[in-house]
């Protein structure tokens, strides 16, 4: 936010009012449908702040003033108010970050969170959450984004929804069907699945012991690598497809990690956006690995989040 957003939120923070009280119980739930729909939860926080600032302005303008009729109506659902102001706001943003991430350098991946600094209303529901389907969301319209999250997180209706984004629920229906699709939510028996305690404690054990052919052995034939540095370290500019590619990649990693004893070395299990993932010490930094399971055990996907600025709050 801007120094003068800031002060102005600040200001909003201070005052004891309907639009305040509903906006602080909401809070957390705002920062859910923002995070949800941007994937960084930086931008879920501003969004999230400016529409407290703008709650504070429609309660302003719809209060009497002397003899001057109000400038606005009275809200009669804050909770309703929010969420509508907060998802518009959000697709806003959405819009306008567009041609950042154009820009990005490499592939650009969401941030992590620690399922612990998450707000309780925020992962109550944890649909959606995870970094694999807030990936795939990038590929879709921010208002399918939001019309699938909206749905599938929290249960709104065709009308519920069509009122937040001035739609037909005929048209809400259609976006979620597409969207739903897009992101393989419906029923789809090789649907990958995020990583269970046993799968997981395969793969550290071999890390653990140096076993690179057994880290080998668990990636699928069809596995895809994400990596996001960001520019910032060193980090695969584009996705690898296929095992030997994966497992080429992950050999060096592997290699270029043991080969100092004196660096650290440590693949440890962390807990972010409601799912089990890794931290991967090695090279003098820490990345954040979340990994995608096929029917069968093996890996399908994997998203190596490394870009400092965005592990602030996942380890």
């Amino acid at each position: 936010m801007t120094a003068a957003a800031t002060a102005r939120y600040r200001e909003a923070m201070t005052l004891v009012s309907p639009a305040t009280r509903a906006w602080q119980s909401e809070r957390g739930r705002l920062i859910g449908i923002a995070y949800r729909m941007l994937g960084d939860y930086g931008h879920a926080e501003d969004v999230v702040s400016e529409v407290a600032i703008e709650a504070l302005e429609q309660e302003r303008t719809a209060a009497p003033r002397g003899d001057d009729a109000p400038t606005a109506p009275p809200v009669r659902s804050w909770p309703a108010w929010l969420t509508t102001v907060c998802v518009r706001r959000s697709i806003d943003r959405v819009r306008s970050l567009a041609a950042a991430r154009e820009e990005y350098v490499g592939h650009w991946l969401p941030e992590p969170v620690a399922t612990a600094r998450l707000p309780e209303d925020a992962v109550a529901d944890r649909e959606l959450l995870s970094i694999a389907l807030l990936h795939m969301a990038e590929q879709l319209a921010p208002d399918a984004r939001a019309a699938v999250v909206l749905h599938r997180a929290y249960g709104m209706s065709a009308g519920e929804i069509g009122r937040i984004l001035e739609k037909s629920p005929a048209a809400v229906r259609q976006l979620i069907s597409r969207g739903e699709r897009r992101l393989r939510l419906a029923d789809d028996p090789t649907a990958t699945r995020a990583a269970d305690p046993a799968a997981l404690g395969a793969l550290l054990t071999a890390v653990e012991h140096g076993d690179i052919s057994g880290v080998l052995a668990l990636i699928a034939d069809d596995a895809i690598l994400w990596s996001d540095g960001g520019g910032r370290v060193r980090a695969a500019r584009n996705p690898i497809f296929g095992a030997d590619h994966v497992r080429r990649f992950l050999t060096g990693i592997l290699r270029r990690a043991t080969a100092d004893p004196a660096v650290p070395f440590d693949a440890a299990p962390i807990d972010v956006n409601g799912e089990p993932a890794v931290a991967l010490t090695h090279s003098r930094r820490t990345d954040v690995l979340t990994l995608e399971f096929g029917a069968d055990g093996l890996i399908r996907g994997l998203r190596q989040v490394c870009n400092p600025d965005k592990l602030t709050r996942a380890l």
